[in-house]
């Protein structure tokens, strides 16, 4: 037996799409939330994998580590279901990710960034530039995960709104 696309109207006359297989059709717009909890994941993952390779120390590789577990779960609710709540955890959290980065770039009066002794930013040296360009990296990859969060929540809003 085939699938149909569509299955019986809902009681409140919409009538619900589905895949071949059964399952029901995702509402609004699927690549939009597929690649915002795809830039999530590649955003965890990074923190992840700088937490593994023990530039930053201990703690901070402790903060790294908890930080993304904590973006995980939001990851998968994105994919699945969209949801608002995991949306706006991410879109702050890149936000507060964009701020800390910065000031790690530009440095308290000059001081530059610096992990465990190492030279600072604003020294003259091609680490301290491969550095720089590594924050500022993250910094672009954390305000795109901002954007698509914050334009997904703009949509979802604007499909949900009466009228």
């Amino acid at each position: 037996m085939v699938a149909t696309s569509l299955v019986p109207a809902a009681p409140g006359g919409t009538a619900t799409r589905t895949t071949p297989g059964g399952r029901v059709r995702a509402q609004g717009p699927v690549l939009h939330r597929r690649l915002c909890a795809v830039v999530t994941a590649v955003s965890c993952a990074a923190h992840l994998w700088l937490a593994v390779s023990g530039h930053h120390g201990p703690w901070l590789g402790f903060l790294m580590m908890a930080l993304a577990a904590v973006c995980v779960p939001c990851t998968v609710h994105i994919w699945r279901h969209s949801r608002v709540g995991a949306l706006h955890q991410v879109a702050v959290s890149a936000v507060v990710m964009v701020a800390v980065h910065a000031v790690l770039l530009l440095g308290a009066a000059g001081a530059g960034h610096a992990h465990g002794g190492g030279p600072a930013s604003s020294a003259v040296s091609l680490p301290a530039a491969a550095a720089s360009a590594q924050l500022l990296l993250v910094i672009v990859l954390e305000l795109t995960t901002a954007l698509l969060a914050a334009t997904l929540v703009a949509r979802l809003r604007t499909a949900h709104r009466p009228g």
